[in-house]
């Protein structure tokens, strides 16, 4: 029996896991116009090079066809993929009427 031989190791850690929230740069649909942005995604399944990220509107291929179930598979290593990135949220002073009382 011959050895077994990897050019990595088998049991690396995944940066992606089926589950979570990321961010792709894709075309996709934005308030009825067609647009190039981030979209958020939730990952629905990973290969040993490709991951395939779900969304709810929908999205394009590069040569303008809608992807039909909303699922579209990135590289790994892509450019265009990154885990969702923490947008602040500003804190708005709400402001209450007190009511007076006149004598």
């Amino acid at each position: 029996m011959s050895g077994l031989y990897f050019t990595t190791a088998p049991n690396q850690e995944e940066t992606f896991d089926v589950g979570d929230k990321i961010e792709v740069f894709c075309d996709h649909d934005q308030k009825g116009e067609r647009i190039r942005d981030w979209l958020e995604g939730t990952v629905v399944q990973v290969d040993p090079k490709m991951i395939a990220v779900q969304f709810e509107d929908n999205v394009y291929l590069t040569d303008g066809w809608m992807v039909p179930d909303h699922v579209l598979w990135c590289p790994k290593d892509s450019h265009n993929i990154r885990k969702v990135q923490k947008r602040t949220r500003r804190t708005h002073t709400r402001k209450t009427k007190t009511k007076s009382t006149k004598k």
